[in-house]
């Protein structure tokens, strides 16, 4: 596991939102996607609304690198899967960065989008 410097990690959990764009098989990027990203411990996460079915996260599962931007940084990452040891931090996270669009927060809670739970390493 490669931890992140302290400045870019500061900088991308402050970061409203994140884009992310998974690596395909031949190399190439994808279009990126922009999502919401926490921090919890010196962790960051993202989560798909629909879950595992979402198609940005699909694309991340193929070769599990990819690389986002936010808060000024660009990075290239790798993806693991969050164990669910992990969910109750990331909830907590999503709730405190995100709580004030409550109706909208309610759809990275749910068990579907816990189960696409992303931890994002810096490669």
């Amino acid at each position: 596991m490669a931890d992140w410097n302290g400045t870019d990690l500061d900088k991308v959990a402050a970061a409203e939102e994140l884009d992310l764009a998974s690596e395909r098989a031949n190399g190439t990027l994808r279009d990126p996607v922009t999502m919401w990203v926490v921090r919890s411990g010196g962790r960051l996460y993202v989560r798909s609304v629909k879950g595992p079915d979402g198609p940005w996260f699909r694309g991340t599962q193929s070769l599990h690198r990819g690389r986002i931007e936010a808060g000024g940084v660009r990075q290239d990452v790798t993806f693991h899967r969050a164990d669910p040891g992990e969910y109750a931090g990331v909830d907590a996270a999503y709730r405190k960065k995100y709580g004030r669009y409550t109706s909208i927060v309610e759809h990275v809670l749910t068990d579907p989008a816990r189960a696409s739970t992303l931890r994002l390493e810096p490669r």
